[in-house]
């Protein structure tokens, strides 16, 4: 069961691993407002994900630690899982969609996992490792669906509600759920005064549509520069929590993210991929009512600029 106190042990257990990132002014982001940015795109792996995957890896038993662990990604888990695998000595297996930029599989590689590239995209991935998980006897670190995971990002909303107590707005990506997830939660507790939104991709909009029509719906297809979160289904528990905790859910186009990605780099200096602009996205463009007082959550920086 997700509580409080259970992620505030996983800020305790990532202490050892992550890097705690800072607020960062952008205030020519959105002039009717004060915009920060948590770039955990300068999350030691380039994303978020290291939070959830090390904390759930950190939490199993001696005899699943035995077997080794399984996951599928789209790039950024993938990273995540190996590190925290390979910092407590146990084997990793990573399936990857075989559109996965070359970067990131080899980032995972050099991480310490055993690679295994799958046609398709992440839902295809996903249901390979699925497979080798029953076959193989592996213990699967599901990228979002997963209470031990969410627990591990919600400690972003920690760390925010700690550096910025007046926050009145937060905007977070979404792809299955996860980040917002445990984030919404956090700070909802917290203080059931700040308004959460999520952001999807118009190619991606998995998590708005299910909560549009009530219950969680699959979509045909994907397609968008953001493929860290170009997820067709969202899952059990993310869908719940998310269902209860925001505010609202947008999406913005493949022009709009674009755009955040080039104005991060002009403004910022700071490079993020398509999956972790689409907040600076929504904030640029009036896509939330946003507040005086907001963060942009920039979830990953590992692009695919270069596949």
């Amino acid at each position: 069961m997700l509580t409080l106190d259970n992620i505030y042990k996983a800020s305790y257990v990532l202490k050892e691993v992550i890097r705690r990132t800072d607020l960062i002014e952008a205030p020519q982001i959105n002039l009717e407002s004060h915009i920060y940015l948590k770039p955990e795109n300068l999350q030691i792996t380039g994303s978020f994900k290291v939070r959830g995957a090390y904390y759930k890896i950190s939490q199993l038993t001696d005899e699943e630690k035995a077997r080794g662990v399984i996951a599928c990604s789209a790039g950024n888990h993938a990273q995540g899982v190996a590190l925290g695998a390979t910092h407590i000595g146990i084997k990793s297996l990573i399936c990857l969609p075989e559109g996965a930029p070359i970067g990131k599989v080899e980032a995972t590689r050099r991480l310490g996992a055993e690679i295994c590239l799958v046609k398709g995209v992440y839902d295809d991935a996903y249901q390979r490792a699925l497979q080798l998980k029953d076959e193989k006897g592996y213990t699967f670190v599901h990228p979002f669906d997963d209470e031990l995971v969410i627990a591990g990002q919600g400690t972003i909303g920690l760390e925010i509600m700690e550096q910025f107590p007046d926050v009145e707005v937060v905007i977070i990506p979404i792809g299955g759920g996860g980040l917002i997830s445990g984030m919404a939660y956090a700070i909802k507790t917290l203080n059931p005064h700040v308004k959460m939104y999520g952001v999807q991709a118009d190619g991606a909009p998995s998590m708005l549509n299910s909560l549009e029509h009530h219950k969680i719906e699959q979509l045909s297809s994907v397609s968008t520069i953001a493929e860290g979160i170009a997820v067709k289904e969202p899952g059990e528990y993310t869908f719940d929590i998310c269902r209860q905790y925001l505010d609202g859910i947008v999406s913005v186009s493949e022009d709009e993210i674009c755009a955040a990605i080039l104005t991060l780099i002009e403004q910022q200096k700071m490079v993020a991929e398509g999956a972790g602009s689409v907040s600076v996205a929504a904030a640029m463009f009036n896509k939330v009512p946003i507040k005086k007082k907001t963060v942009c959550v920039v979830s990953g920086g590992n692009k695919k600029w270069y596949s």
